[in-house]
């Protein structure tokens, strides 16, 4: 179950990993972090009054322009983690997330993206107000 903290400006995912994110040695893949991401920042999305799929009906969508991992330590098959995600006060034609990917309190990945703001033919355009709710 997603669970907002005290600032809708920070959310928590909980998952577990499934036996198809990981290599035989039953580690999670570093790609399935970035799903992992990518789940968190759209359920803060619902959590916050909008969902995705009325954005793109809307002609707003969001494209990851930059992405960076720092990968500490390994999470493995069942491991039941948190997705922390945190809007950072973004303008224009970006909006900013940072990630915490947790295994309990122990920290197993830092991350950060930054999203480009653009209409269905690919032109950026800036963020429309209440887009991003709450």
């Amino acid at each position: 179950m997603a669970q907002a903290t005290p600032s809708d400006d920070v959310f928590e995912l909980p998952i577990r990993v499934r036996y198809s994110e990981c290599d035989p040695m039953n580690v999670a893949h570093h790609s399935a972090y970035t799903i992992w991401m990518e789940m968190a920042r759209t359920e803060m999305l619902r959590h916050r009054g909008v969902a995705y799929r009325e954005l793109e009906a809307r002609g707003v969508f969001f494209v990851v322009a930059r992405l960076s991992v720092r990968y500490r330590r390994p999470a493995r098959y069942d491991d039941a983690l948190t997705i922390r995600v945190t809007l950072k006060p973004s303008a224009g034609v970006k909006v900013e997330h940072e990630y915490q990917i947790l295994r309990g309190t122990e920290l197993l990945a830092a991350a950060e993206t930054t999203l480009a703001c653009v209409d269905r033919d690919g032109r950026l355009q800036p963020v429309p107000p209440g887009t991003l709710g709450a």
